[in-house]
């Protein structure tokens, strides 16, 4: 049940109006407040409840660092320049670590990955409304072993990107979304009609 304080209205509201941040500014959350985020986005589906991953916020100074080892994963110089760059996009980076429990009996780790996705994206949401933005990021450098290493990833784990978070600069301008066409996604086939 939801709380009498908040409205269908106000979470579709919020859903509809969260959008991606390519550049980020200070402030980030704090210690206390993402971990409070991270407990409540813990609740996003998860098949077991096994929480099959894990978050390695990298910050302040520790960016540097981290762009450095992803320059020497990268192929070019330009890339490498690139990467120094881009890990100062944000005052936050979260690394998005799946941990996959291996051989599970009922949850296959596909099922896994989805459950770490959704929490990511029930997390994207929580920022989004505490006014933080973010925008999750990938790239060849997730496979990279000095990356990996640096982070401390485990072999039977999967570097998934980094969520990038911080503070969406007043002076952005947030492009409209254009409506899905959801005819295209939805297949009513195997559902008997009801009504108009």
């Amino acid at each position: 049940m939801m709380p009498s304080s908040v409205t269908p209205e106000m979470v579709l509201k919020a859903v509809l109006a969260r959008r991606s941040c390519v550049r980020l500014t200070e402030p980030g959350p704090t210690r206390v407040e993402l971990e409070a985020l991270v407990q409540a986005a813990a609740t996003a589906p998860d098949h077991g409840r096994l929480r099959p991953w894990r978050l390695i916020p990298v910050t302040g100074h520790e960016r540097g660092r981290l762009g450095d080892v992803l320059g020497e994963a990268a192929a070019t110089p330009q890339q490498a320049q690139r990467a120094a760059v881009n890990v100062l996009r944000a005052p936050m980076l979260l690394s998005i670590v799946l941990c996959p429990v291996p051989d599970h009996p009922t949850v296959p780790e596909w099922e896994q990955l989805a459950a770490t996705a959704a929490m990511v994206t029930t997390l994207t949401l929580l920022l989004d409304s505490r006014g933080w933005s973010s925008i999750w990021r990938t790239g060849p450098a997730v496979e990279a072993p000095q990356v990996r290493k640096h982070l401390g990833i485990g072999d039977e784990e999967k570097l998934l990107g980094w969520l990038y978070t911080g503070t969406r600069p007043s002076t952005e301008t947030v492009r409209e979304r254009r409506p899905l066409d959801v005819s295209t996604k939805i297949n009513w086939a195997y559902a008997p009609p009801v009504g108009p």
